[in-house]
């Protein structure tokens, strides 16, 4: 459900709505006396003059919030530490020039007498985050100031980074067991959880994490699964990796009850589980969901395997449960892999160039399609809802595994060379909204 790393840079720069950065720190300082300049509102100019470093880079200016003492001159160090064009536009009419790449310029905002918004004015980069705002130290903070303390919906910034201490939830596939008998306990947790930087939200769990824990296993093997409920309202549970009336295993028990859910696996695939009480679409979204991987049986090794969970986040309130009527409305905040706005775009999943990598993928909805792709690399192998696609003797490529909700199956890959390789689903407007991040790969 979480997991950090270390920041990546000089990825391709037309990939930037689709990766994310660790964004560069500034440094503000107060200088010397200056020549008279135009003032943002009626005020006595203190004679000072502020000097902030600001930097372009990812869709977002850092920081995009800068305060200082009211009648102060205010200069503004602006870099682009992308590969694309960036400007800034005050709304007072001063504005830079488009920077290219590496490019630094200074822009005089004048005597700062009160608020004043700035953004870039490249097609879409405003719309996309990269707003700037210059306030005194008594004045109101803008209605559209990114604060990211209180959790909730409003707080959320798709293309912020995650603390430095974040770990990313573990991807690597579980090796299934020799046994033909599998035991797991699931119990019903509600905890709160960060989903992205700075947004918590109550989660309904299995066994505390969102995704469930993933299962493995072969055909023909046997699962036996106890639930426990120890959350505060009635849950259930639902195995699509199993065949068998639900009147009775998949029935909802109240808090404190437990039942056993045993099912013997007779078809490959990967298979969504998940919470079977009404409204499914309030409990799904609150993350009760998970993977069971049932081997086919000519299934060949590889050199390394990972688990993406594609769903959706539907904030509340800082701290609270997801929006039921977002959720009816079809409008997710938040769309992510494994549990977390886009944490494998900073702690990326590893490779070696010339391995041959499986990644099984299971698109957990409850509303959104997946589309996975991963930029710079084609599949030479495809399965999907329990059939092969296609296979590495086939003279034909994928370039993208489809999914409905509550569909699954994987695509195998081997990387060319060295490099940097992002993964996403391919309906863009997801991906900005969390669901892409990295293959680093040496």
């Amino acid at each position: 459900m979480s997991a950090p790393q270390r920041p990546l840079g000089g990825v391709a720069a037309g990939l930037a709505l689709v990766l994310v950065a660790v964004l560069v720190g500034v440094v503000a300082q107060r200088g010397a006396d200056a020549a008279p300049a135009p003032t943002t509102a009626a005020v006595e100019p203190t004679g000072h003059t502020t000097t902030v470093q600001v930097t372009a880079k990812d869709m977002r200016f850092q920081p995009d919030t800068i305060t200082v003492p009211a009648g102060d001159r205010l200069v503004i160090e602006l870099t682009n530490a992308d590969r694309r064009r960036h400007d800034l536009v005050l709304a007072t009419g001063l504005k830079t020039a488009a920077l290219a790449g590496g490019a630094t310029t200074t822009l005089d905002a004048g005597v700062i007498g009160g608020t004043v918004e700035g953004w870039c004015s490249l097609p879409g980069h405003r719309q996309a985050g990269m707003v700037l705002t210059i306030t005194t130290t008594t004045a109101a903070a803008p209605s559209h100031s990114h604060d990211t303390t209180t959790g909730d919906a409003a707080a959320f910034d798709p293309m912020a980074a995650p603390a430095a201490g974040f770990t990313a939830r573990d991807a690597a596939a579980p090796v299934a067991s020799t046994g033909r008998l599998h035991k797991l306990e699931l119990r019903v947790q509600e905890v709160v959880g960060e989903v992205a930087p700075g947004v918590r939200q109550t989660l309904w769990t299995f066994n505390g994490t969102v995704p469930g824990p993933v299962l493995r296993g072969r055909v023909g093997d046997t699962f036996e699964i106890t639930l426990r409920n120890d959350g505060g309202v009635d849950h259930g549970v639902d195995f699509h990796a199993g065949a068998l009336a639900p009147d009775e295993p998949m029935r909802s028990i109240e808090p404190g009850e437990s039942l056993v859910y045993r099912f013997r696996a007779t078809k490959a695939g990967i298979w969504m589980y998940h919470c079977s009480t009404m409204p499914m679409l309030y409990h799904i979204g609150n993350g009760m969901y998970g993977a069971v991987i049932i081997d086919p049986p000519d299934l060949a090794e590889v050199d390394r395997e990972y688990v993406l969970v594609q769903s959706e986040f539907y904030l509340g309130a800082d701290g609270a449960t997801g929006d039921l009527a977002k959720m009816r409305a079809e409008r997710p905040d938040a769309v992510v892999f494994n549990g977390y706005v886009a944490q494998y775009a900073h702690r990326p999943l590893t490779a070696r160039a010339g391995e041959r990598v499986r990644v099984w993928v299971l698109d957990a909805g409850p509303g959104r399609d997946s589309a996975f792709h991963i930029v710079g690399t084609q599949f030479d192998t495809v399965y999907r809802e329990g059939r092969y696609e296609l296979r590495p003797d086939d003279p034909g490529g994928a370039q993208v595994l489809d999914l409905a909700p509550a569909a699954g199956g994987f695509v195998e890959v081997t990387f060319p060379a060295a490099g940097h390789y992002p993964f996403v689903s391919h309906a863009m407007v997801d991906a900005e909204r969390g669901a892409r991040g990295l293959f680093e790969v040496s």
